[in-house]
């Protein structure tokens, strides 16, 4: 059984082990709620510039004043819909010839009807990237009945299909989880072997869409040859709203498109002029910028945390393991009193609630991954909150208080939950 690096089985479909407090998605909410709590009563004590939002996300509603006048379901979609096909076509590398569009209520919604229109119970999807997929891949095949293998890199991926005679579909991640990037060569490869058997590749582009191309020089999503794929609108040069904007094959959109309808996966039509806006101010240096200010926060932190600190060409990342054993370190613990992935937890809610500092992690309901994840930082936000230094002070800081309260663990129940 796969274990975390003390022992601790990972939990299905994620890449870390649960605890003792943050046993379930359940109590992943309640996180979530006290977290809400502590930015509630920090914006009406000290106002809305005391949090500082590092999330790497932007989830806001872009739309003009003169959109709200049509800001309906019906009047909504009549108005913007044809822009809006436009628009996502261009961005996703698609033509008005071949390929239709259809907007999700979030990427994951996309990924699910996506399941729900072309597995079927007992078949396998074959999920391929550079590192692991991610855990709504995994969810939506084990949703639908369907024997999913993730597999890392274009030769792993070839072994497994030939092993496999009933592979509904390929679910290809461009920019993993762990945000390793899959090789564009590797790429051509693993839809030229699927499509020798007629095998739909879905492409999970959530923050790969922009990043591949804007950051790396990759082609489009649509220009990769593949048959569909979808990605998030609050990632990475794009400012919200958390829907999820898929492309491809007409036939195959269509058939999706009407899935989400049937199941309420669907975005609401009265903000597709929020889609529009955000498409109209995309530009690919908005990506590099935010890019190069996670590198200029990585060297900050680089004196604080050496060899622990994990950077990838567009992420810093300190790993949940290494954040509970420099804790431990820190407050004198011999054994821990609770896993990497609340160890973690905890540390992100000290930031919040000591500097008002809110991480990506507090946007999964349940997180996609375990480690303290720092990426495409506003440059903005950045420099309001004091710049590179004040924000590495700041997590050292939060880390050595982690250290001192795992003396005392009753009270990490409280820090991660509330009083109750």
């Amino acid at each position: 059984m796969q274990t975390d690096r003390f022992g601790n089985q990972l939990a299905p479909t994620l890449s870390y082990a649960r605890g003792n407090i943050l046993t379930s998605t359940e109590a992943d909410f309640e996180r979530l709620q006290q977290a809400w709590r502590i930015i509630g009563r920090s914006i009406r004590e000290r106002g809305p510039d005391s949090v500082f939002i590092f999330t790497g996300l932007e989830h806001s509603l872009p739309m003009e004043v003169e959109d709200l006048r049509y800001a309906d379901d019906e009047i909504g979609p009549a108005m913007y819909f044809d822009r809006l096909k436009a628009l996502a076509l261009e961005h996703l590398g698609g033509t008005a010839e071949a390929h239709d569009i259809a907007v999700f209520n979030r990427l994951t919604g996309a990924t699910l009807a996506t399941y729900l229109t072309l597995v079927r119970p007992g078949e396998a999807v074959i999920g391929v990237s550079a590192t692991i997929s991610h855990p709504s891949v995994i969810r939506g095949a084990r949703h639908v009945g369907a024997r999913f293998i993730d597999t890392a890199g274009a030769e792993a991926f070839r072994r497994a299909f030939e092993r496999e005679e009933r592979v509904a579909m390929v679910a290809l991640t461009r920019l993993a989880t762990t945000y390793d990037l899959l090789p564009l060569d590797e790429i051509r490869t693993i839809v030229r072997i699927a499509h020798s058997r007629g095998t739909p590749v879905y492409v999970d582009d959530a923050g790969g869409a922009r990043v591949g191309p804007a950051v790396f020089g990759q082609p489009k999503m649509l220009e990769l040859g593949v048959d569909l794929g979808a990605t998030g609108l609050d990632k990475y040069g794009t400012v919200g709203p958390r829907f999820g904007l898929m492309a491809g094959e007409k036939g195959l959109v269509a058939r999706i498109r009407a899935r989400g309808f049937e199941c309420g996966l669907e975005a609401r039509q009265l903000l597709y002029a929020a889609v529009v806006r955000t498409l109209e101010r995309y530009t690919p240096d908005r990506v590099r910028q935010l890019v190069e200010t996670t590198k200029r926060v990585a060297a900050a932190l680089r004196p604080y945390f050496g060899d622990r600190l994990h950077e990838t060409p567009v992420t810093v990342q300190l790993l949940a393991d290494d954040i509970l054993e420099l804790a431990m370190q820190r407050g004198g613990v011999q054994t821990p009193p609770i896993v990497p992935y609340e160890a973690n937890a905890a540390l992100c809610m000290l930031m919040l609630q000591d500097y008002g500092m809110l991480t990506v992690h507090f946007v999964g309901v349940p997180p996609g991954g375990a480690n303290l994840l720092l990426k495409f930082i506003s440059p903005e936000t950045l420099e309001r909150f004091g710049g590179p230094e004040t924000f590495a002070k700041a997590l050292d800081s939060s880390l050595s208080k982690l250290g001192s309260l795992l003396r005392e663990p009753e009270k990490l129940r409280a820090l991660l939950l509330g009083e109750g």
